[in-house]
């Protein structure tokens, strides 16, 4: 088949996929026909088939791209630029994360003192494996920095091995705990072991590829020199096996601390119960300070004695800062920095005592203030550049300084140190791109009105000088869910889709997110969900009315939600767009919640086994709603080793969208991608390539034209 508007690219005839038409169950009274189940299948020859058959065909096409090489080739060069995290005082040293530039995963490196010219490197995730699969998940420096424990995770699984290394000659102790899944590695303060959270055994050898549901989790004590067969059970709730908990130590090791999630909603439980004397930790004594599931988040903070100090979104949609009395129990929380009605408070912590930082989202464009931790009252604001994102923020409350960074659209990355004794500002580190002048590029942004009139902000970034005529190839981006805020980031590969093909990057910030607090996530999740799609489109549209360019130099991309984002607006308005990226999406909406960690988003799109939100839930579902029309060019990709969103939501959707449009005039493709997980540690090379095969297939459906 051949793409009518760029008649130079062609497609095979999409692979032959059995509809099993037997396969239909009733839900609420509705008959809903699922043919593609036995997709779900993972280790099934027929999936295996389908994968290769998926794969052949989309490599095929993407071969005939002549300039993706070139593309591949910038864009490696856009990513070879240094990069450093924020440094922690651990011990009598520092340490930081930092990349050459093409390293698969940054290295971490030690120093003596902040102006040490010889850091040396302490820990190489490089060396795990030959490709970079192997990637650091989470860690963690016990109390006085001798001890290092860090989890494992292999082909970007969620699944996680949990290593220490002795701090002082590098070795790895004999202690490894197995099938930890969404866990911190949390010290208690004399050193002895760490509490971690882990799930049931699974029977599987090749982690990541199976489906099963992820209920019961395990929060655990697990002690130096002993076996995990002898680890101590502290927390876990078999009448509701959904919830999952964390335990950790308060600042000053006299207290516990037990936060119990039963979803991606910002709630949990909090239970604290002082520290045993006999480190006894299979019975402690809870205090139930939260015990209702639905009353709101609270993070711990510090605590001096008995009164502990919170961020919390309880009766404060934006969140602000609270306090809490275990020996005024009656008194209940109290206000110590009231919520700000125009600013979302993203994060915090202390620093030197009694320093309250505070970061603050306004207008999806960041903030850092001071505050007393003892009065609340607020002291100074940190300096930065307008419009950039706070990307890292560490220090703590026996330290006299604290270390912040930030980027923004047009720049890769600042690190500050700041003093909290003289109150000095100074730059530690700082990344820049050779060959790249962000001069040349401007950033801005605007707001437009969406379906129902609601005001959205996206940003536009792009080459100065651009001609507003509606020609512009142009990258529209959206992830709109779970109250995750989307602000100002460098990204190699805008800038290069940018630089070279005169391109314009837009991201659009509408409902369901969190840029402006619980009230905005709400007006997006559950029985609103509509309102991002509707959002989404409407950015597109603005595009075009402004003369940024025209419905058929649009392209449209996002990941995970985003993904179903993707998914649902090109069944909805499919002539909004000329290119559709979907990245490992949600698209079965009435079975995602069956697999591994899919029953915690019901809190953002409602439960498929209650009527009601079946009934809403149905009319977007992508697989559910695909219909034989004229798709824009569509790209599912999905990933092997993805149990986060499992890869059969991009098979069924893919193998629906084909069967529905067996001769479509523009390519509806599946890409696959193999030791490949939902994206978090994903090595640098394969960032680039999967990076290149979403532009090369972008710019073949789009009419973007490469330029030197």
């Amino acid at each position: 088949m051949t793409n009518a508007a760029t008649a130079s690219y062609t497609w095979g005839k999409y692979p032959a996929v059995r509809r099993d038409e037997a396969c239909v169950e009733t839900l609420h009274g509705v008959a809903v026909a699922d043919p593609y189940r036995w997709l779900e299948d993972p280790d099934s020859e027929e999936t295996k088939q389908f994968v290769e058959a998926q794969a052949d065909l989309t490599q095929a096409y993407l071969a005939q791209y002549p300039d993706k090489a070139k593309f591949e080739a910038k864009l490696t060069d856009m990513f070879n630029y240094e990069r450093y995290s924020t440094p922690s005082r651990e011990g009598n040293a520092y340490y930081y994360w930092y990349n050459s530039g093409l390293l698969n995963q940054s290295v971490l490196y030690r120093i003596a003192s902040l102006d040490d010219p010889n850091p040396t490197v302490f820990f190489d995730p490089n060396k795990l494996s030959d490709d970079g699969t192997v990637a650091l998940s989470t860690y963690a420096f016990s109390e006085n920095g001798k001890y290092f424990g860090y989890a494992l995770s292999k082909s970007g699984s969620d699944w996680v091995s949990i290593h220490v290394k002795s701090v002082a000659d590098g070795t790895d102790l004999n202690d490894v705990v197995e099938y930890a899944k969404f866990t911190s590695v949390s010290w208690t303060k004399d050193e002895a072991g760490f509490f971690y959270t882990r799930y049931p055994k699974v029977d599987k050898s090749d982690l990541g590829t199976e489906t099963d549901a992820n209920l019961n989790a395990q929060t655990m004590y697990h002690k130096l020199g002993t076996a995990q067969a002898d680890d101590v059970l502290v927390y876990h709730d078999p009448d509701h096996p959904k919830f999952r908990g964390s335990v950790f130590p308060s600042d000053d090791g006299k207290y516990l601390l037990l936060t119990v999630s039963a979803s991606t909603a910002r709630k949990n439980l909090l239970w604290i119960a002082p520290h045993p004397n006999d480190n006894n930790y299979a019975a402690l004594q809870w205090t139930k300070v939260v015990d209702d599931i639905n009353m709101g988040s609270f993070g711990y903070l510090a605590n001096d004695g008995p009164k502990f100090y919170f961020k919390s979104n309880w009766e404060a949609p934006k969140s602000r800062i609270i306090t809490y009395d275990l020996s005024r129990p009656d008194a209940g929380f109290t206000v110590l920095v009231a919520e700000d009605k125009d600013a979302t408070l993203s994060s915090a912590m202390v620093s030197d005592n009694d320093k309250l930082v505070l970061v603050y989202m306004r207008n999806v464009m960041d903030e850092i203030h001071v505050h007393s931790l003892a009065t609340g009252e607020h002291v100074r604001r940190l300096p930065l550049p307008p419009a950039v994102s706070v990307t890292g923020l560490s220090g703590e409350r026996k330290h006299n300084e604290l270390f912040y960074s930030f980027s923004s659209f047009l720049s890769p990355g600042t690190v500050m140190r700041f003093d909290c004794t003289t109150s000095d500002v100074d730059r530690f580190k700082r990344s820049e791109v050779a060959g790249f002048d962000p001069d040349a590029f401007e950033a801005s942004q605007h707001w437009y009105a969406s379906k129902d009139g609601t005001k959205i902000p996206m940003f536009i970034v792009h080459r100065k000088g651009i001609s507003l005529d509606g020609s512009n190839p142009t990258f529209l981006y959206g992830y709109m869910g779970f109250n995750i805020s989307i602000g100002p980031a460098f990204s190699p590969s805008w800038v290069t889709f940018m630089a070279h093909y005169n391109g314009v990057v837009v991201v659009a910030n509408g409902r369901g997110g969190g840029e402006f607090g619980e009230e905005w996530h709400e007006a997006g999740m559950l029985h609103q969900k509509q309102h991002c799609f509707d959002d989404f489109q409407a950015a597109a549209k603005e595009l075009v009315k402004r003369g940024y360019t025209s419905h058929s130099r649009i392209a449209i991309n996002g990941g995970s939600n985003g993904g179903l984002l993707v998914g649902a607006c090109v069944n909805q308005a499919p002539e909004l767009f000329g290119a559709a990226v979907a990245e490992v999406g949600v698209m079965d909406m009435l079975r995602f919640h069956k697999f591994t960690i899919g029953h915690a988003w019901i809190a953002d799109y409602g439960n498929p086994d209650v009527a009601e939100d079946f009934e809403y839930i149905r009319k977007y579902s992508p697989v559910h709603n695909t219909t034989t029309q004229d798709y824009p060019a569509t790209l599912i990709m999905t990933s092997d080793h993805d149990d986060r969103v499992v890869p059969l939501h991009s098979f069924k959707y893919g193998a629906a969208l084909q069967h529905a449009n067996p001769n479509s005039t523009r390519p509806l493709l599946i890409e696959i991608e193999r030791k490949a997980g939902h994206g978090a540690g994903k090595p640098t090379k394969k960032r680039i390539e999967s990076a290149a095969n979403k532009f090369a297939f972008i710019a073949m459906n789009i009419g973007a034209q490469w330029h030197d």
